[in-house]
């Protein structure tokens, strides 16, 4: 403690408890609304603390260009969480194929998680992603990633904003969500397109059937027990995308890093 009360020792933990409160903002799970304000900028305060003795702080040198460093942190917390949100909301963007083919596109909910309209099915899968985030004790490889951003990324280098791979690995990341979302949702929507093609065929030749008045009814019960079997194949669904986030965080930092 002796140490982090050295004036000189103030502007270093300043740089690291920059870096693992924007961390918080963003990344799933830490981030949500449920989780009081008081409780990230006190729990990003005492990690930071803990971390300050884990960190080589020789090389950083408090002069006119340290307001670029705390900038350079805040961006590291910030885009790492980011790229990592972006590849969990595969989770959302498949409940809204689902929903839409279901007819439950209309009725969005609120999140109270980020504040945000969530599609039902989206909201159903992605409570369920992240229970089995913690019961794997995802959260302790979350932090963990923490710490290990700061053998990527030292705390005395920039971001070599002029590597064109950072956009590229970006932008790839945003494409892989899409794939995955496609995945989670192929199953349920591929069943309910063999629905509709049913009903076209019963409509043609039963044109006396009101298709319109039967067939959402029978989409949303199929839904369901699509839904039902579909949860085991869900669950290895979700340990691909965590392990997909987490080499997506663990890419982005080798990048800003420099590698």
């Amino acid at each position: 403690m002796l140490e982090l009360i050295n004036i000189n020792s103030l502007p270093v933990f300043l740089l690291v408890f920059v870096r693992i409160l924007a961390f918080f903002v963003t990344m799933p799970l830490f981030s949500y609304r449920t989780i009081p304000l008081p409780f990230k900028i006190g729990f990003s305060f005492f990690l930071a603390m803990i971390m300050f003795y884990t960190i080589d702080t020789q090389a950083v040198i408090v002069d006119e260009m340290f307001i670029f460093l705390i900038v350079k942190e805040a961006l590291v917390g910030l885009l790492i969480g980011l790229v990592a949100y972006i590849v969990v909301s595969a989770i959302q963007v498949a409940g809204g194929f689902i929903d839409f083919q279901m007819g439950f596109a209309i009725a969005n909910v609120m999140d109270p998680q980020t504040g945000a309209q969530s599609p039902i099915t989206g909201q159903f899968l992605y409570i369920i992603a992240l229970l089995f985030l913690l019961s794997v004790d995802g959260h302790h490889l979350i932090i963990d990633g923490i710490f290990n951003s700061y053998q990527f990324v030292p705390i005395d280098n920039f971001i070599p904003f002029g590597n064109r791979s950072i956009p590229d690995f970006v932008i790839n990341a945003f494409n892989m969500m899409f794939i995955i979302a496609f995945q989670i949702a192929i199953p349920i929507v591929g069943c309910l397109f063999l629905v509709d093609l049913a009903l076209g065929i019963i409509a043609r030749t039963v044109p006396q059937l009101n298709v319109f008045v039967v067939g959402l009814p029978l989409k949303i019960i199929v839904s369901f027990l699509a839904l039902f079997v579909f949860l085991s194949l869900y669950v290895s669904l979700a340990k691909n995308l965590f392990h997909t986030m987490f080499e997506v965080m663990r890419g982005l930092m080798q990048l800003f890093g420099g590698g």
